[in-house]
């Protein structure tokens, strides 16, 4: 029988008018996967909304919903969902009893968010707390179909493009839908240690734990929503060091298979070919060197692990209409 934790974390998940499923299940399943991995620390979840009972993006409806609290401790956890309502993906314009129920969940953080309580701001969630005054001064991300909203509605803060999520103090805020669950393993490993956050992904089946430095669209990411451990390993060591010269032959023994075994489970796993695969991440790393040095064409080749800058720009041509030149003199 399991001993009373030792530490209880209590987090209030507020829920928007047709609050996307993925934006609130993904993030409180890591938490409640957390409670079965350690007893150190047992996080205690309070749903809350402006009403007891929401329709969901898919249609679920979500019943027995608290009321938004009068008061909440020094030390809440907050955590806001995103909306169906603001995502371009939206099946359906706001009803307008959906922005009365915003406005009083915007009304309510307004008055309730204090400096010693965390934010855990899920995917358009941040727009709430943008209306309520709560990103002024903070660098901070959302869906990026959104982004622009949340800089009219937060022209004070620094709002990132293309990336997974930002921690800025106690209020962290993530991309769209499945980058909550990149957040709150991020969060967990802070609360709980590396351990737990990793047994959580494991048993979510999450293979590779994204960075808040990672964009929400990169090679980096691309061929990844596989399970099959070779091929993985293989990705692993060429992202370690895309400019490495990588053989077939090299690769294989990483996967321990034969060179052509290899190619047909790359092929099969990730939707692209091992060669494929290396060019998009030493494009990558080329377009990073090129809009952060002064480096000329024949350097940034070389640190890409292209053979010449000729070789770079035919490679490059593959997935970029304008020359790498062009990279450099938009980022001026």
């Amino acid at each position: 029988m399991k001993t009373a934790a030792t530490h209880v974390v209590n987090v209030w998940v507020v829920v928007p008018p047709r609050c996307l499923l993925l934006d609130l299940a993904g993030p409180t399943e890591v938490l409640r996967c957390a409670n079965l991995e350690q007893n150190q620390v047992h996080f205690e979840l309070r749903y809350v909304a402006a009403r007891r009972r929401l329709p969901s993006s898919s249609g679920l409806q979500l019943h027995a919903l608290r009321a938004l609290p009068a008061r909440l401790p020094d030390d809440a956890v907050i955590l806001v969902s995103g909306s169906a309502s603001s995502v371009q993906f939206a099946a359906a314009p706001p009803r307008g009893d959906d922005e009365t129920d915003e406005a009083r969940i915007v009304d309510w953080l307004r008055s309730s968010v204090r400096d010693s309580h965390q934010l855990l701001l899920i995917c358009s969630g941040a727009l709430l707390a943008a209306r309520a005054g709560l990103l002024a001064g903070r660098a901070c991300t959302t869906h990026f179909s959104c982004l622009d909203t949340l800089r009219a509605l937060a022209p004070a803060a620094q709002v990132c493009d293309n990336r997974l999520f930002v921690e800025d103090g106690n209020c962290w805020t993530s991309a769209g839908v499945t980058a909550g669950v990149d957040l709150l393993l991020h969060w967990l490993a802070r609360v709980s240690g590396a351990g737990c956050a990793l047994a959580v992904a494991r048993q979510l089946v999450i293979y590779l734990r994204r960075s808040g430095s990672d964009p929400q669209l990169s090679p980096w990411l691309e061929g990844r929503n596989h399970i099959h451990p070779a091929v993985h390993r293989v990705q692993d060591a060429v992202a370690a060091a895309p400019q490495q010269h990588w053989s077939l032959a090299t690769l294989a023994r990483r996967a321990n298979t034969s060179p052509r075994h290899l190619s047909r489970l790359f092929n099969e796993h990730t939707g692209m070919s091992v060669p494929d695969y290396i060019n998009r991440l030493r494009v990558s790393l080329a377009r990073d060197l090129l809009q952060s040095t002064q480096l000329d064409m024949e350097r940034v080749a070389e640190r890409s692990g292209f053979a010449s800058a000729r070789q770079l720009r035919r490679v490059w041509a593959r997935s970029y209409a304008l020359p790498p030149q062009q990279a450099r003199q938009r980022d001026e």
